[in-house]
Parts: C-alpha cells; sequence; structure tokens
C-alpha cells in the first residue's frame, strides 16, 4: 500500500496544483491599478492646434456641414452588400459622432456593422470594467458601456486573460511586455497601424501619438489588402465563431463589426471570412478583436447582437475591456 500511496498524494498534489493555476489564470482577479480611468487627452492638443492654425475658416464650415450630412447605409450597394434594412439617415448624430447600424446575413451569419465618423479620435475611448487594471477583473460589456456614459461599445481584446501584449489605452500604458501577436495602433490623429510587437515599446509609441493599442490579432486587411489566408491559418481561427473587429476606413471614418455565431440561425464566421466581408466594406486597415463568446455590440442602452455565452446559451459573457464612442 505504501508504494501505491506515495502515487496516490503525488496525483492528489498535481491535480490541486493543476486546478489551482487553472484557477488563478483564467477565475481569481488580480487588481494592478484600480484609477485606470483617466486619459493622456494632451496628445490631441497639438492636433487641433494644427489643424485650427492650416483650415481657413471656410474649410472648417464646410467639415463641419459635411459631418452633418453624412448618413444611412444606401452606399452598400455600391459596394456590392445589401443590408437587411436600406436606411437613408443615421442611427445616432451629434456634433461629434454620426454613426449608422446595419445588419448583413453572409456566410450563413447574422453580421452588425456600426458605420462611424468622428470629429476627432479623442471620442473612440476605451475603458476597462470597473475603471481597473488588472487579471481576470470582468464585467459585462452593456454594464461597462453604461458606467461611462457610451452611446456606442463592443468588446475589447481581454487583455485581462493574458499577462504579456502592450496595452495602451486612452493615451497611458499599462502594460510594457510584448507578446508575439501583431498590435493595432490607433493614433491621436485618427489612422490606424498594425505592427509586430517587437518594433516598438509602449512608450516609444506614446510618443509617437498612440491614443490605443490592442494585443489580440490578427491584423485583418493593411493598404486595403487582407493579410489573413485560409490556408495558413490555425484551427481556431478557420473555424466559425462569433467575432468582433475594428476597421479604418480613411480620415476619420470608422466601421465596427460584430457577427453572431454557434446557433442555428448563425453559423459565425472564420478569420479569412470576416476579414473578406470587411474589405468589401471599403476598410484600408481592419483588425481581429476577441471574439467568441465576448463578441458583443451595444448600443444606447442594450446589446443588439446574439452573444453565445455558455454552449449555445444566448447571453453576454464579462470581458475585460470595451472600446466605445463617447
Amino acid at each position: 500500500m505504501r508504494k501505491f500511496g506515495w502515487a496516490i498524494g503525488y496525483g492528489l498534489v498535481l491535480t490541486a496544483f493543476t486546478a489551482f493555476m487553472a484557477l488563478d489564470t483564467f477565475v481569481i482577479s488580480h487588481e494592478m491599478q484600480t484609477d485606470a480611468g483617466k486619459m493622456n487627452t494632451a496628445m490631441f492638443d497639438n492636433i487641433k492646434s494644427s489643424e485650427s492654425s492650416t483650415a481657413s475658416p471656410t474649410e472648417q464650415q464646410g467639415a463641419q456641414e459635411q459631418q452633418e450630412t453624412i448618413g444611412g447605409n444606401t452606399h452598400y450597394s455600391q459596394l456590392g452588400l445589401v443590408p437587411l434594412e436600406i436606411k437613408k439617415e443615421p442611427d445616432y448624430q451629434d456634433e461629434n459622432i454620426t454613426l449608422t447600424l446595419s445588419e448583413f446575413y453572409e456566410y450563413e451569419t447574422h453580421i452588425y456593422v456600426a458605420d462611424v465618423y468622428l470629429s476627432s479620435a479623442e471620442h473612440l475611448k476605451t475603458a476597462f470594467a470597473f475603471d481597473t487594471y488588472g487579471r481576470n477583473v470582468k464585467a459585462y460589456t452593456s454594464e461597462i458601456a453604461r458606467d461611462h456614459g457610451a452611446v456606442f461599445a463592443i468588446n475589447g481584446d481581454f487583455y485581462g486573460a493574458q499577462e504579456r501584449g502592450y496595452v495602451i489605452r486612452n493615451g497611458i500604458e499599462y502594460r510594457t511586455e510584448p507578446n508575439s501577436d501583431q498590435v493595432l495602433c490607433i493614433y491621436a490623429d485618427g489612422h490606424f497601424d498594425v505592427k509586430e510587437s517587437y518594433e516598438k515599446s509602449t512608450s516609444e509609441l506614446i510618443e509617437e501619438g498612440v491614443w490605443q493599442a490592442f494585443c489580440f490579432g490578427p491584423g485583418l486587411i493593411e493598404n486595403g489588402e487582407l493579410t489573413v489566408d485560409k490556408d495558413d491559418e490555425v484551427d481556431a481561427h478557420m473555424a466559425s465563431n462569433p467575432r468582433t473587429a475594428i476597421a479604418h476606413v480613411d480620415g476619420l471614418h470608422y466601421m465596427f463589426i460584430v457577427s453572431d455565431g454557434r446557433t442555428s440561425v448563425s453559423a459565425g464566421l472564420s478569420l479569412d471570412q470576416l476579414a473578406a466581408f470587411i474589405q468589401k466594406l471599403g476598410a484600408q486597415t481592419a483588425y481581429n478583436l476577441d471574439g467568441g463568446g465576448s463578441s458583443s455590440m451595444y448600443f444606447q442602452g442594450r446589446i443588439i447582437n446574439q452573444p453565445t455565452s455558455s454552449g449555445r446559451t444566448i447571453k453576454e459573457r464579462e470581458v475585460s475591456d470595451i472600446v466605445y464612442l463617447s
């Protein structure tokens, strides 16, 4: 019995250690900074002063009038896409945000697209659950959005499930250790750039004017060309799943894309399907955020897609962070 006792004891210890590591990695929260709701808006000062000094009053008025008249989704037919509902007016508009929501059914999947024009990238913001930076600190996308007065929001990159990978949010660096994934950099002047994580440090990126940086990936489109291919993807990327992505068209024109999946009416998308769909939308740069049960799109008080939390149950899953507009 003694020799079996050692084996049983070792097995129990190994099982307990494995269970603890799983809980520590995926369940137990580790708060690292509880006041993580600050914004480094100083990086926009030079942009605003430069724009005001170079643009004539006539040009400024023209830009304002263009912002006021943009809206609707009637242009999709020119791109070879047909939304389930044709809209001639935006779903939301104020002095800084013009937003039109459209729903498509492609690849046997419901796909939701928010077509957005901003007056400044300063209105493209991010937030942590409970304004706390840390591992496994989570809340529902809708809860985080309401807490921050968001007009619109999608889930972010679930940085809190990882120990490495750049985290820059609202112009402030939180995690400086790189990982092997591509990094999406959103600059204060509004443009997107997908970089390899080893190219620049977080401090260098902020000096260059990076307002937000995400580390889930991969990049889907660069310079209008697809950067993912079904032939060289791993199985997880090729599988049909709910997906979330963010895209830049030009100037301060953006698109936020969320797909359903894992249900009887929505199969979900592979990464190459997601990329091909976004390319049809006219995006020049696009990046994949956390998908699966995390995929959620919020607009004016409610989740508008069908997130699948566990199994095929339609329910939100808690996430670490969101991208939102306000």
